[in-house]
């Protein structure tokens, strides 16, 4: 894979890259990235490594695949264009992990603090103006971890996964492919539905009267709270982490490569 494939606008250096690291996850971090030259340039890289992935089904390799190939030959500034609309105006579509869980509280703070240590621990540095739960960079952090590693932390986030996939889907947008890759390594895409009728009911939350409602909101809420109350958000913030090496649950394990010939290669559609 060469530098094009992978390379992020908003660099992440990796102290080390371990060999059993997947590529595929950083391509699904990219085709979460703002569009760019660079990415059409290397969409066909791309769909070549999707290609291989044998970890994911055929029908879904060739709508990724198909995504890649409507993204090399689309318009690049209605590609931005699309983008901005879909992920920096409000908060239901946010790529941002914490947000959904703990929106723009002080212990979505504390979460990432946490965050970032798992990445220093693991010898991770970010060197990008992205937050830490922002969803490529987190797929970079992925990318350089072992199947079992993987598999736990998308079996900690898989209900935003099946969350963000449905609202995707109801907006047809393709980046909902994404998610719903990351639940299929393992084999919960079935998640997906039961967010479905919640989702049709919600109100858009990017229209300019939405996002003026949540800008007022927000004045009134930045008042100070007590110290008590700032203690129990910290506790709260380090809750997604904590649980990660407190629980012991069922690990979750990535779904195994099937056997590939060459009759079941997906295609993609031109």
């Amino acid at each position: 894979m060469t530098e094009a494939a992978t390379q992020s606008p908003t660099p992440v250096e990796p102290s080390f890259e371990p060999p059993q690291g997947m590529r595929s996850l950083r391509v699904l971090a990219r085709l979460l990235d703002y569009p760019t030259q660079e990415l059409q340039d290397a969409s066909g890289e791309l769909i070549e490594i999707l290609h291989a992935e044998r970890r994911l089904g055929a029908a879904l390799k060739s709508s990724l695949m198909g995504w890649c190939q409507r993204l090399q030959e689309g318009d690049l500034l209605e590609l931005q264009a699309e983008y901005v609309a879909m992920f920096d105006k409000g908060r239901a579509t946010s790529l941002l992990l914490f947000e959904h869980v703990h929106g723009e509280s002080r212990d979505r703070g504390q979460a990432m603090v946490d965050l970032m240590a798992e990445y220093s621990a693991a010898g991770f540095e970010l060197d990008a103006r992205e937050l830490p739960d922002h969803l490529p960079v987190f797929l970079e952090y992925l990318s350089l971890c072992d199947e079992a590693e993987i598999g736990r932390w998308l079996g900690e986030i898989r209900h935003i996964l099946a969350l963000l996939t449905a609202r995707l889907e109801e907006r047809e947008a393709d980046h909902a492919l994404v998610p719903l890759s990351l639940l299929a390594l393992i084999g919960a895409e079935g998640d997906v539905e039961e967010h479905r009728p919640q989702v049709k009911k919600e109100a858009p939350d990017n229209t300019p009267e939405a996002l003026d409602a949540v800008w007022e909101e927000e004045a009134v809420r930045f008042s100070a709270t007590s110290d008590e109350d700032c203690a129990l958000q910290s506790a709260e913030g380090r809750r997604l982490a904590e649980r990660k090496h407190t629980v012991q649950s069922q690990p979750v394990r990535i779904m195994p490569a099937p056997s590939l010939n060459a009759s079941s290669a997906p295609s993609v559609d031109r």
